[in-house]
């Protein structure tokens, strides 16, 4: 899913794809309605999205209430920062308003919920990037479909001294990583704001992993990723 930018701030751009304003599966009964309907969210089947129909349908009135009600307040109440891109209640995000932060230093994700699993790391001190997907020519998304421009901007208006790729190691990732590499150093060789270090997070062997069990690709990056202990 890709993401743009106006003036305004970020817009998502793949909002559309369950069609607003029509109901679905007309000629269905309610229940079945909700299956259709449930079946369509990531990693959900018609199995479990059959489970979850039932649970909601036991239980009592006042839960499926009350969800239909956050559901309904969902896009009202949360909106993309116009900062880094992530959603908010609040703009800007807690992360980007926060003093304490290092504001020199920004992580470039993805998606919004990747921000989410950085952040319940506690490893991270720094600011956020949402690029709003990745670079996938295949698909039609092209570095102008990103939020490339607006990263470039508050590398610029910041004073940001690293950029951290954190990006998933496929081949999108890997594309869009090279991508933002060679734009930031001929952005850093301009001399604008010195230089900028720019990272990716390390990729390989997970803890608790079996070297029986790792493909070629996970041990190769191991092994380039190595470090001195």
């Amino acid at each position: 899913m890709s993401s743009s930018f106006n003036g305004s701030g970020f817009n998502d751009g793949g909002a559309d794809s369950f069609n607003r304003g029509k109901r679905p599966n007309q000629g269905l009964n309610a229940l079945d309605r909700l299956v259709s309907i449930l079946s369509k969210l990531p990693g959900v089947g018609k199995k479990s999205a059959g489970r979850m129909a039932y649970h909601i349908l036991d239980a009592d009135p006042s839960y499926a209430g009350m969800l239909a009600e956050e559901l309904a307040a969902l896009h009202q109440a949360i909106r993309r920062c116009s900062q880094c891109g992530s959603f908010t209640e609040s703009d800007p995000c807690p992360i980007c308003a926060d003093p304490g932060r290092d504001h020199s230093i920004i992580c470039v994700v993805e998606r919004a919920q990747d921000v989410r699993v950085i952040e319940e790391s506690k490893e991270f001190r720094g600011l956020f990037h949402v690029l709003g997907g990745l670079i996938a020519p295949l698909e039609g998304i092209s570095p102008g479909n990103l939020t490339i421009g607006q990263l470039m901007n508050r590398v610029r208006r910041e004073g940001v001294r690293e950029v951290i790729l954190a990006m998933n190691p496929t081949i999108e990732g890997d594309t869009t990583a090279l991508y933002l590499q060679k734009v930031l150093k001929e952005f850093s060789a301009g001399g604008i704001n010195g230089d900028i270090e720019v990272t990716r997070l390390a990729s390989g062997l997970p803890v608790g992993g079996d070297l029986e069990y790792a493909d070629r690709l996970t041990l190769s990056r191991s092994f380039r990723g190595r470090v001195k202990v």
